[in-house]
């Protein structure tokens, strides 16, 4: 037992007995006193008093016995970010994997039991969490307030109940949520998955939850985004739940998040990054913020390294083939939209089946593939065949691009380079998220000329004819981010390839850069 005297001053007058002794006794919670009270260890004046609503006079000596009331718990070592402290409250940093008091699951190794180790005055406030006015999730990261004494922790829970704490999250979601928005649905149990809660309406047990965000950063492709998330109320996992009902789950989030979403971080993607209330006894507001462990923007440049999709563009003559056989011959996975055009002609190609029901065998070889010449000079009298062709093959062949990408992208490729001709004349720009980084193969049009005779035979004539349903090569080349040019021989165009390969490589790293620099601008 612990005998505690104390002669009440003129300030006590007429006051509660346990609301006096809470003040001058404030390592000991008032249901402590209110107990020690109710069970006969208090003396007013020499006689004992029961009753803790019993009121005071000034000049009574008060005499409690207390029991020891210190916690079972048991200080353990282990690392400790503490941000700041006074003798009353401290403000500390805690990292993801720790849970911040014992619980069934978790007996040991808490931040309750690593707090006590460095402020062993928290071991004279019971209960298997002293000190703790608020949780984070074990695998949340962040600031976190704790009282030293029970009259700042009194406070500080009436301040958060009051909700006149103000906290702010960094969440990494998947998708690109609006701009800034609230989500004002209820949060409740779930009704078959115990260990989750979900958006459950009020008359089913759900209660009231408002969580505001702003949106602050997103991958180009709008893949993954970075949120500063407000809560005004204080339900279980209600980020969590919220985002994911909007369609937008934390990555790495083990409840809420689908597999791929949930794969996509070593944990859930959430951070108390900014704290903000008044001190309970000076009255002073206090404001923190920390900027998030490594593993957030870790996760967020992993999004942004998604595979260079490139396409290559040129005028008939430029070389672009030759490149692209190259840079293939480097070790690049790439893609020619000629060659699946090619196979969409061949016997029994979609092409070749159509043109087939639409001319009969007059347009097709022997073989049954379609009759290229012919074609050619079909299309050339008739510009509404053309049109007609290419909303056939187009889409195909778009098909085709889009699926090789995706399987290089899911293969790990850094990068994956497609040469398709007529990629701006067609307005392919439109169809891809992200867009493509553009080569432009560059060559004088009296080299492309001799080119073009001595490889394949064509006159004067026919390349005009083809030039004419392209873009000319000034304005096709000014469309492009990156040139290449091709006007000198064969040996030359290796070390092009080289050099290209090198600077493609060069804008990976330096956009991953880029973004870093982004993300830790914020904070």
């Amino acid at each position: 037992m612990n005998s505690i005297e104390i002669l009440t001053g003129p300030e006590a007058a007429g006051r509660r007995l346990d609301s006096v002794l809470r003040d001058n006794v404030p390592q000991v919670s008032r249901a402590a006193l209110q107990r020690a009270v109710s069970a006969g260890r208090c003396l007013v004046d020499g006689r004992v008093e029961r009753r803790p609503a019993a009121r005071i006079r000034s000049g009574q000596r008060v005499v409690v016995d207390l029991p020891d009331a210190r916690t079972s718990l048991a200080p353990e070592a282990g690392a400790l970010d503490v941000l700041w402290h006074d003798g009353h409250l401290l403000v500390c940093n805690k990292p993801a994997g720790l849970t911040v008091h014992p619980c069934t699951s978790c007996r040991g190794n808490t931040l309750v039991q690593r707090l006590l180790a460095r402020f062993p005055g928290l071991a004279a406030l019971e209960g298997q969490r002293p000190g703790i006015v608020h949780r984070l999730d074990k695998d949340t990261s962040g600031l976190l307030a704790v009282a030293l004494d029970e009259r700042a922790r009194l406070a500080l829970v009436a301040d958060f109940a009051d909700r006149r704490v103000r906290k702010e999250y960094l969440a990494l979601v998947s998708g690109f949520p609006a701009e800034e928005g609230d989500c004002r649905e209820p949060v409740g149990r779930h009704p078959v998955v115990k260990v989750r809660m979900a958006v459950v309406p009020e008359e089913r047990g759900g209660k009231p939850a408002h969580t505001s965000w702003k949106r602050l950063w997103s991958e180009p492709g709008g893949r993954v985004s970075l949120l500063a998330v407000r809560i005004h109320t204080g339900r279980t996992h209600q980020i969590r739940v919220h985002m994911a009902h909007l369609g937008h789950p934390l990555l790495g989030d083990a409840l809420y998040a689908p597999r791929a979403v949930r794969a996509a971080a070593p944990r859930q993607m959430l951070h108390a990054w900014k704290l903000a209330f008044v001190h309970p006894r000076s009255g002073e507001e206090l404001r923190f913020a920390c900027p998030p462990p490594e593993d957030m923007p870790r996760a967020a440049l992993v999004a942004c390294g998604r595979m260079e999709r490139v396409v290559m563009v040129g005028n008939p003559g430029s070389g672009k083939t030759a490149l692209l056989g190259h840079l293939a011959g480097r070790g690049v996975s790439v893609f020619s939209a000629d060659e699946a055009a090619a196979r969409l002609y061949a016997r029994g190609g979609e092409a070749a089946q159509w043109i087939a029901r639409r001319f009969g065998g007059r347009m097709l070889t022997p073989g049954g593939a379609v009759d290229k010449k012919a074609l050619f000079a079909a299309l050339c009298a008739a510009p509404d065949l053309y049109r007609e062709v290419e909303a056939l093959v187009h889409p195909l062949v778009r098909q085709e691009l889009e699926n090789f990408w995706r399987t290089r992208e899911n293969a790990g490729d850094a990068l994956a380079l497609a040469e398709v001709p007529l990629y701006l004349e067609c307005g392919w720009g439109e169809y891809f998220s992200p867009a493509p980084l553009l080569v432009g193969v560059h060559c004088p049009l009296p080299e492309r000329l001799r080119r073009l005779a001595a490889a394949r035979g064509w006159t004067e004539a026919k390349t005009a004819a083809l030039e004419a349903r392209q873009w000319p090569q000034e304005r096709k080349m000014a469309a492009c981010d990156l040139l290449v040019d091709n006007g000198g021989s064969g040996e030359s165009l290796k070390i092009l390839a080289e050099d290209l390969l090198k600077r493609l490589t060069r804008r990976v790293k330096d956009r991953l850069r880029a973004e870093r620099e982004k993300l830790e601008s914020l904070w």
